[in-house]
Order: C-alpha cells, then sequence, then structure tokens
C-alpha cells in the first residue's frame, strides 16, 4: 500500500515498532515480508511520498585561499563550458639565518607539488617489478595547456586590516569571464585584484604541460654507488639556479632572510598562469598542502676539510597564504538563482564557483501537520509512528548533460545544513565513514550519501540522498526545520565550508570541496514539465503502521 502526499496531508496511526537494518545499496526492504510475512504480522510498513522545493543557487565570491588542495589548468564541461584554473601561493622558507657556507654553488633547484595519485590495481608491474600509479581520479581532460610559473609581486595579507572585521584575510572568486576576459581575479571586501598586473621574471614555462603518472626516480651518487628512489607522481620541475641564487644564496645576511614577515613582503610567491591551447587542455588537482610540495635549492659549499666539498640544501614550502583562482566561460548554459517557492525544472550543481541546489523540505506548517500525524501529542510519550527511513530521491537529467554514459560515474553529491553550515546528522551516523574507506572517497559515507551507480527501473541514474535521522530529530525532536544544501563534492569526506562573501540569503558557505572539482552535473529538480513527473526529486518516507 503506497500513499502520496502533497502538503503533507498523512493519514493517522498509533505506535509502532522497527528493527529492520537497511543495505547501503538496495532499497528499503520492508520487515513484514522480509521477517514475518504480511499474513503473519500484527503490524505493517508502508511509505509514503512528500513534495519538496528545490531551487537553484547561483554562486559567487566564494572564499578561494584556505582550500585543501588546488587546480589547476583548463577544462571544457560538455554542458557547462570552460573553466581556466590558476594559483597563487606564497613560499616559506623552512628556516631563517640561514648560514650557507662559503663559496656556495648551486647544483640545481627543483620545484616539486605532488599529484593526488594511487596504486593501479588494474595494471601489472613495469618491467623492474615495480608498482605503477595512477592520476585519473584527479586529471580531468587529456590535452596539453601552456604553463608559465611567474614571480608574483602582490603581497597576499594574512590578516585583514579593517578594523571592523578581526582575523585572517579572506580573498574571494571574481569568475565571470564577461568581468575577467583572460586575467586572474580575486577579491576582497574593498577591492578587486588582477594578478596579471603583477606579475614578475618568468620561473619557469612549459607550453605544451600535460601531467603524468610517471613515478619520480631520484639518483644520488655515482657509479657503483649510485642509489635510485623512486616516489609517487608530480608536478617536478627544475628552475633557473642563477635567479635563486640572486635571490636567496646571496641575501644570506639580509634582513629578509631573518623571518617570515619580512620574507613574504621581499619574496611575494609564485603565480601559477594555465591558458588553453586551441581551446583544450586538462585540468589537475594539486597536493600544495603535502609536506613534500616545496622548493629545493641542492648546492655544496667549502668542506671543513681541505679541498673537499659538502654538499647541502635550502627549502622553502607552500604553507603560507594560498589560492585558486577560476576564469568561467558558461557560454552553453546560464546560471541564475531560482525560484524559491514554486522550485526549478533543472537542478545545476556546478564546482568551481558556479552553482548549486537548495532544498526546502517542509513550511513550517507542514512541518507542525507531520508532527501531528507521526507522534503521539496526548501525553504519554508515545509515537504514532515511527519512520524506518527517509530518503531524497534525485535524478539526473543524461540527456542534458550531453555526455559520455561513463563521464559521471565517480560523481558524489555532498548534503549539508545551510542554516548552520555543517553536515547532517545522517553524515556522523553513517557507518561507512570508517578510517579505511577516508582514503577513497568514492567508497566512503555511501549510506547517507548514495553512490550515482543506482538506476531506475528506466534506467536512468539516480542519487539516494539518506536523511532518515534528520527527519526524526525534526518530527520528535522538534529540531530546527533547516533547509538542506545540495553540491558536487570531489571529496565527500571533507567537510570543511568556504564563505560567500556578502551574502544576503540562506546560504552564506559552501563545502569547499566543491570549489575544487571542475565538473558540474544536471537533476531533475521539484517543478518538472507533466512529462518528467516521474523524475521529479521526491522525498521518501517510510514507516511501520501496526493494527492499520
Amino acid at each position: 500500500m503506497k500513499n502520496t502526499y502533497k502538503a503533507l496531508k498523512l493519514s493517522s496511526a498509533v505506535l509502532l515498532i522497527m528493527f529492520s537494518f537497511i543495505a547501503c545499496d538496495k532499497d528499503f526492504n520492508t520487515i513484514d515480508s522480509d521477517v514475518l510475512g504480511k499474513d503473519n504480522s500484527n503490524f505493517i510498513t508502508d511509505d509514503g511520498i512528500v513534495s519538496v522545493t528545490a531551487y537553484n543557487k547561483k554562486l559567487s565570491a566564494l572564499r578561494i585561499n584556505g582550500l585543501s588542495s588546488n587546480l589547476l589548468g583548463f577544462f571544457d564541461d560538455p554542458a557547462f563550458g570552460q573553466t581556466t584554473a590558476s594559483v597563487v601561493a606564497q613560499v616559506t622558507p623552512t628556516s631563517f639565518n640561514p648560514n650557507f657556507g662559503d663559496n656556495v654553488e648551486i647544483d640545481s633547484v627543483v620545484l616539486k607539488i605532488p599529484y593526488f595519485s594511487k596504486i593501479d590495481a588494474d595494471n601489472s608491474p613495469d618491467a623492474e617489478g615495480n608498482e605503477v600509479y595512477t592520476i585519473k581520479d584527479s586529471l580531468y581532460g587529456s590535452a596539453s595547456i601552456k604553463l608559465t610559473v611567474y614571480q608574483n609581486n602582490y603581497f597576499l595579507r594574512d590578516f585583514n586590516p579593517d578594523p571592523d572585521i578581526e582575523g585572517a584575510q579572506n580573498y574571494y572568486s571574481m569568475s565571470d569571464i564577461t568581468t575577467t576576459g583572460t586575467d586572474n581575479f580575486a577579491v576582497t571586501e574593498s577591492s578587486a585584484i588582477n594578478f596579471d598586473n603583477h606579475k614578475g621574471s618568468v620561473i619557469y614555462e612549459n607550453p605544451t604541460f600535460l601531467p603524468t603518472s610517471d613515478v619520480i626516480k631520484t639518483t644520488t651518487g655515482e657509479g657503483e654507488s649510485a642509489t635510485t628512489t623512486r616516489s609517487a607522481p608530480a608536478f617536478r620541475v627544475f628552475l633557473d639556479n642563477d635567479f635563486w641564487k640572486a635571490t636567496i644564496i646571496d641575501k644570506e645576511d639580509d634582513a629578509v632572510l631573518s623571518n617570515a614577515n619580512n620574507f613574504n613582503d621581499y619574496f611575494r610567491g609564485l603565480y601559477f598562469k594555465a591558458e588553453a591551447i586551441g581551446g583544450d587542455g586538462n585540468m589537475i588537482l594539486l597536493d600544495f598542502g603535502s609536506t613534500d610540495a616545496n622548493i629545493t635549492i641542492y648546492y655544496t659549499k667549502d668542506s671543513s676539510t681541505e679541498g673537499e666539498r659538502t654538499e647541502s640544501t635550502y627549502t622553502l614550502n607552500f604553507t603560507g597564504n594560498r589560492l585558486n583562482t577560476f576564469i568561467n566561460d558558461y557560454s552553453p548554459i546560464t546560471l541564475l538563482d531560482g525560484d524559491k517557492d514554486l522550485g526549478d525544472e533543472k537542478l545545476y550543481l556546478k564546482g568551481a564557483a558556479g552553482s548549486m541546489a537548495v532544498i526546502d523540505l517542509f513550511s513550517e506548517e507542514d512541518l507542525e501537520t507531520l508532527r501531528r500525524e507521526y507522534r503521539d501529542n496526548d501525553g504519554d510519550g508515545d509515537p504514532i509512528k515511527l519512520i524506518n527511513e527517509a530518503q531524497l530521491i534525485i535524478y539526473e537529467d543524461t540527456d542534458a548533460l550531453n555526455s559520455a554514459a561513463d563521464y559521471h560515474e565517480f560523481d558524489r553529491i555532498y548534503a549539508y545544513d545551510v542554516n548552520n553550515n555543517i553536515p547532517l546528522i545522517d553524515y556522523q551516523v553513517d557507518r561507512s565513514n570508517l578510517s579505511e574507506n577516508t582514503a577513497d572517497p568514492f567508497n566512503s559515507i555511501i549510506v547517507h550519501l548514495g553512490q550515482r551507480k543506482d538506476k531506475d527501473d528506466n534506467g536512468i541514474f539516480k542519487y539516494k540522498i539518506r536523511i532518515t535521522e534528520h527527519i526524526n530529530n525534526l518530527i520528535f525532536q522538534d529540531s530546527t526545520n533547516t533547509k538542506i544544501g545540495l553540491a558536487l563534492s570531489s571529496n565527500v569526506n571533507i567537510t570543511t565550508t568556504a564563505p560567500i562573501l556578502n551574502s544576503n540569503d540562506d546560504v552564506t558557505t559552501v563545502p569547499a570541496t566543491s570549489i575544487l572539482t571542475p565538473r558540474g552535473t544536471i537533476l531533475y529538480g521539484s517543478n518538472v514539465a507533466p512529462e518528467d513527473e516521474a523524475k521529479k526529486m521526491r522525498l521518501e518516507i517510510f514507516f511501520t503502521d501496526p493494527n492499520n
């Protein structure tokens, strides 16, 4: 028996019991058919469909510093259009007041930033018996880009000078192609910054840069004493020795190397500028936060033993301020704020300062109706109905995506509490959130945040977002009726949020990892055309109803 509810007109019932366990990758199984059998049970399970309102929220002016990692490159989304991502990063010495020694000669200067890689379980070891790596989970596109690394001459402040704003200085996205062209911008509370107006010397350039999954092989020593070590794939290049000798080594006794503040004012960082080649390219997620992300100066100096030389290093890392800039040319589609009252026909989830969706589950009047129908308000404390499971059913508009069938195979949708900018309670109780899953975001939090691999009877991809505990708290614990935000996420294990500058509505932050995916997806919303009624976003509530 199935009841369809509009505006929550639910039938009344009495005491109920639940003791069912829900498989994380299957539809809900009713307890009377699986345990007791319908003819033998003295209670029944049922389900109801609740209409919700879902609408689009265009994203702009998102905080783009303080991110866990950074995108670099160019990506052309088949449905949304083009995104170019560049990076501006401070570099900071790991030690100050250095004594480099006498007669310093630089052997090499190496810039290294690891990719996000893993052992490729699908491929056999190489000819030497070593395991091979893959970077396919963090690489978008397969064509080359033009990559230029400049010295950045714009000073990135650590603290906000505005006396009315305490704390760190935030930098926000300014990604609209109509205002930025091919230059990379950021904004603060009081100004706009064009980093192309603050370019210094060219540190490195590659007119055809394409990341590879090749391991890094490093050989030390010579002849029979030489040893070779292997490390995971990374962006690793050699820089100009003379530049770094003049910039660092020759400043040995200068105050600019005495502390971080002096150094950051003296050498203001690097600007990694990415550009497409012929309207094509690639985008890679770089692990700037890794301890292996650094610039290392390898040099020799006079030894205390006459006639001998001593090898040494001086290292600068990326622990300072760092931000991602975006240039978005969404020419195939126009991203706009949606209809908060009626909802939208299509929902656009787009990363890299694009768009998200907001779900308004209930009006306050509807929620009170739901509470009357599900719980006993006569004072004895017993519920009338017990909710076994509540889930949002969301269908993907594959036709509108205009892409290959497997293009969105590994997409994950992240749901969060818009009012409080935190994950829903169902995230916290999801037992698939175990330590062994944290390195595999696609297979983490799969009970609460269902994977895209599910299909309906017609073969249409759908997402199933379980919000059982959230609905239970609304009904039985009088929790605040918060709206739910939906965003595409590159890693659902990361729950930090990024604030929006001067937001004037309910959405004041976004999941930070949604900024770090260049992809987008299109979903059916809550206000669909009649022919798409079966694909309409809905809330399904499964409950137990005894003696009915």
